[in-house]
């Protein structure tokens, strides 16, 4: 650990990503800071754009440590965006309100990808290094911090088309007609990622997170070929210490149960999982392989609290009193959900946790 930052006060997480009994589940939840919070709105107002709020370190870590000051959570999410790594390698990252990202120069040919290589992380993006140094001393210890890129996959797919899309019909294409272009595209993507991840380490990121956002948008084939191979490059290749120090890496891709085993696979220390599997069905595939995090839909927190809190039992019950749990929602959370309802289902999951260990604890 490095000298400079104070030692945890909490440490579920990271003993949960280990597979190593805590007290009770810990609790962290994807985009939990962001616009569903009103402290959150005023901070980005003054910051004058979303970039402007990734880009200043002093803001980033104001309002990654806003949820914090809210609910009792078991970690912090630095707070950025998984397209930094194409805006640095110059293809022009912009968002307009209310429709998401742009890229001014996406890539239409096999000389635009030949063009491309991998950006030097401690300049151009070193706005994300400082946020996570500048975060990390800012907890205190109190939490641990997660750093996180996007995948490969997901990256292209935002490379390739521009913006989002409802088919990736351009990238998706590139798979069938030019598969060699897609290989050096990932490759490359999956070489810059992991120097991406291995900076935030160095930073002070005490765990980091893969978000294969668009993996279920491919066939099983194409998941395993285009999308889990690069994770796997990723998860063997990044340099995360030895013994307890290890830093755990998580990956999740979204809509892909059907490849939940070859996930467990990869290299990584935890998977995610999105609400269309169960725990226990999970659990069961799994076994001890990888801890598991997951994986309530997050529509649930816009129904009544007593449907909330029930949501947040039944998923501690469906995973069991086992190690290796940490709980989240399956994506991330809506921007109109009322913070009272999140802080409803963290309640619930301690509190249905903390009864359950106690309990297996008394039977043994």
């Amino acid at each position: 650990m490095n000298a400079a930052f104070p030692p945890l006060s909490n440490d579920r997480f990271l003993r949960a990503l280990k597979r190593q009994p805590v007290d009770q589940t810990p609790v962290w939840i994807m985009r939990q800071a962001g616009r569903y919070l009103p402290e959150y709105r005023a901070t980005r107002a003054r910051a004058g754009s979303f970039m402007d709020l990734c880009q200043a370190p002093e803001l980033a870590c104001e309002v990654t440590l806003q949820p914090l000051a809210r609910f009792p959570l078991d970690a912090a999410i630095l707070f950025s965006d998984i397209l930094t790594i194409p805006d640095a390698m110059g293809l022009g990252l912009s968002f307009a309100e209310g429709e998401g990202p742009r890229l001014a120069r996406p890539l239409r040919s096999r000389a635009d990808i030949d063009a491309l290589g991998v950006p030097d992380i401690a300049s151009s993006l070193r706005y994300v290094t400082d946020a996570v140094t500048l975060i990390r001393r800012e907890l205190h210890g109190q939490v641990p911090l997660i750093g996180f890129s996007g995948s490969p996959w997901t990256l292209a797919c935002y490379m390739i088309e521009g913006s989002g899309s409802d088919h990736f019909a351009r990238a998706k294409s590139l798979l069938w007609d030019d598969p060699q272009s897609a290989h050096q595209l990932l490759d490359l993507l999956a070489r810059t990622v992991t120097a991406y991840l291995a900076a935030q380490i160095a930073a002070g990121a005490q765990a980091v997170m893969i978000f294969d956002t668009w993996g279920g948008a491919l066939s099983v084939a194409h998941y395993r070929e285009f999308s889990l191979r690069y994770l796997s490059q990723i998860a063997q290749s990044l340099p995360r210490g030895e013994g307890d120090a290890r830093v755990p890496l998580i990956v999740f891709s979204k809509g892909c149960a059907h490849s939940l085993e070859q996930q467990a696979d990869c290299g990584a220390d935890g998977v995610g999982l999105d609400w269309t599997i169960d725990l226990a069905s999970a659990r069961a595939r799994v076994g001890d392989r990888v801890a598991l995090q997951g994986n309530v839909d997050p529509v649930v927190l816009y129904s009544s609290e007593a449907a909330v809190r029930a949501e947040g039992r039944r998923a501690v019950q469906a995973f069991g009193p086992h190690p290796g749990h940490v709980f989240n929602l399956g994506h991330g959370i809506h921007p109109g959900v009322a913070p009272e309802r999140l802080g409803a289902l963290i309640d619930s999951v301690h509190a249905e946790s903390r009864a359950l260990f106690s309990a297996q604890k008394g039977a043994s």
